[in-house]
């Protein structure tokens, strides 16, 4: 879809291109991330994440004393670069240098929790409409679930969403919303609200909920149907990464789910 489709009234952000851990094991997180299904490459003291829909790199891991988000880089269109940034400086948003690990393409904001963010173009990875989930039926004297040694790995096709723990949702949203032109796509009270990125999206892009100190909380990767979320919680839990919540079904969203622990 292209910018002149839809033009929305605020200039926005229209995709995730890839997110930044520094973490403080470089090889537990490359051992759990290939566990979970993806395809993890070292390129000198960064790892760098793919999933199996496509060649985009949707992660970064950068060697850190502690885990935390290093930064989002958010991708536009070229036509909206220039409005965001004029957008970004009309809001007061406090602009910043890029993060170590970042380059030095389009610019670099602070959100109110101090969270890195760069703007940049890029592909849209989003997808432009829903896609349909796979349901599988047992045909004529078939068995309705196979055994595991039937099955292959999982290997999730993207990355979905993001959520982050902040202590004031409500500021994040509108921070969001008005110097990055996402939308809001549900809320409860102040404790959790969902945003999604212009020109078609999943229900949410990056999420906010309430907690006494920012943080990272999840990433969430998309796979074909609600077997391979059962499937991949059981790939898991075979590897030794039992500590988890799911297999469940939101509300918000009504995205089925299976969260998993990371070391």
């Amino acid at each position: 879809m292209s910018p002149a489709a839809a033009k929305p009234s605020r200039p926005g952000v229209h995709s995730i291109d890839h997110y930044t851990l520094e973490v403080p094991d470089l090889a537990l997180a490359k051992q759990f991330y290939e566990t979970f299904g993806l395809r993890v490459e070292s390129k000198g003291d960064t790892l760098e994440a793919f999933a199996s829909g496509s060649p985009h790199r949707w992660a970064r891991l950068v060697k850190g004393a502690h885990k935390r988000l290093g930064y989002f880089a958010l991708n536009c269109y070229a036509d909206d670069l220039e409005a965001i940034r004029a957008q970004a400086k009309e809001q007061g948003a406090r602009f910043t240098d890029p993060h170590p690990a970042g380059s030095n393409e389009g610019f670099w904001v602070l959100d109110p929790d101090g969270n890195r963010l760069q703007v940049r173009v890029g592909p849209k990875t989003m997808p432009d409409e829903k896609v349909p989930m796979r349901v599988r039926h047992a045909g004529p004297n078939e068995r309705g679930v196979l055994g595991r040694s039937h099955y292959g790995k999982v290997h999730p096709r993207r990355l979905s969403h993001c959520l982050l723990f902040t202590p004031d949702v409500l500021k994040m949203v509108a921070f969001y919303e008005n110097v990055l032109g996402l939308k809001l796509s549900d809320r409860s009270q102040d404790l959790i609200a969902f945003t999604h990125g212009r020109y078609g999206s999943d229900h949410h892009m990056i999420a906010f909920a309430k907690s006494e100190a920012k943080g990272w909380h999840h990433s969430s990767w998309d796979v074909e149907g609600l077997e391979e979320v059962g499937r991949g919680a059981d790939q898991m839990a075979r590897a030794g990464y039992t500590r988890g919540w799911g297999t469940g079904r939101h509300v918000l969203g009504s995205n089925y789910f299976h969260y998993i622990q990371d070391p």
